[in-house]
């Protein structure tokens, strides 16, 4: 199959034609790759978890997940990683811990272009030096989707392994690489991955990492994954989940006096990001119920060591960007 779309593909629009999508990737995938292993950087996004639980169905154990802690990833994800894929489904997959490694590499660096080179470059490292403790791969599975094609070319950026040596260069296995978004999703649920994993929100390839801002350190991006948690928390209960495109928080390289039971506080605010878009083009604010703000900024504060204050960003797209760095 090339890397166009043929005109008369049906869209993938139900549990249907995504069970015949995925019976026929495993005969292709099988005829690709035959008794070979293949190699996949498994982030716990939608695209590479879904390229992975339809490699475990075609050719099982001769799947290599390798995951990779950066230390930026959201509450929980990791350990989401591992129970899915190895408790669950039983794969073979290696979880390497690089959060020292990745924030030793990220101190004092606060221009955000050179955190996301940093990110990527030592993603890469990590991923080689995976790959070459291992014997008798041939194959480089990616989460490659169709917008990445017509966008850059046919190469993933987000985690994208391209930018491996000659020697670690393998042939491609691109199972999805013909489907939009939406119906990644819906060949996700088929497969029975979690909803959780399935409809994950749109995240940067940095991570929380471009969320921590200005010069990371652990303090603050403590404060992000946890405000975080917080906001995903209260959306979910309060029905705005599936319904707000993306949301998230970030937080600040400045302090700000506030009261607290002992006294004049000096501590961080949280800022609250929550967007809908149809292109990422442009965006505008979702319209959050202020009773709903004032119960999300009364659990940051009082369930969050180092916060004082929630700020909420109404600016849309343009002139903001979505991410703030």
């Amino acid at each position: 199959m090339g890397n166009k779309r043929p005109d008369d593909m049906e869209r993938i629009t139900n549990e249907a034609l995504a069970k015949a999508f995925i019976d026929e990737q495993i005969k292709e995938i099988k005829a690709q790759v035959g008794d070979k292993k293949v190699l996949l950087a498994l982030s716990g996004g939608v695209d590479s978890s879904v390229v992975a639980a339809l490699l475990i169905k075609a050719i099982g154990k001769n799947l290599v997940c390798v995951h990779v802690n950066h230390g930026l990833l959201r509450k929980g994800e990791p350990e989401q990683v591992i129970e899915v894929f190895r408790n669950q489904m039983d794969a073979n997959l290696i979880y390497v811990d690089a959060v020292d490694r990745f924030l030793d590499k990220l101190a004092g660096v606060s221009d955000p272009e050179k955190k996301r080179k940093i990110i990527g470059a030592e993603f890469i490292r990590v991923f080689e030096e995976e790959a070459r403790k291992l014997e008798g791969i041939e194959f480089l599975a990616q989460g490659t989707i169709y917008p990445d094609i017509l966008e850059s070319d046919g190469v993933k950026s987000h985690h994208n392994v391209g930018g491996l040596p000659d020697d670690l260069k393998f042939e491609l296995v691109e199972p999805v690489k013909l489907l939009f978004k939406d119906e990644v999703r819906v060949v996700g649920k088929a497969l029975g991955l979690p909803d959780k994993m399935v409809y994950r929100q749109p995240f940067p390839g940095p991570g929380l990492g471009v969320r921590c801002l200005g010069a990371i350190t652990r303090d603050r991006l403590e404060l992000v994954r946890e405000s975080d948690a917080i906001l995903r928390d209260e959306f979910a209960k309060n029905g705005l989940a599936g319904k707000v495109w993306q949301y998230f928080t970030v937080v600040p390289d400045f302090k700000s006096v506030g009261v607290g039971e002992n006294g004049r506080t000096f501590a961080y605010p949280v800022i609250i990001r929550a967007v809908n878009t149809v292109d990422a083009m442009t965006a505008t604010v979702e319209n959050v119920p202020f009773e709903l703000l004032q119960k999300i900024t009364e659990r940051i504060t009082h369930e969050i060591k180092g916060v004082n204050r929630v700020l909420f960003d109404i600016t849309p797209k343009p002139v903001a960007t979505i991410e703030w760095e």
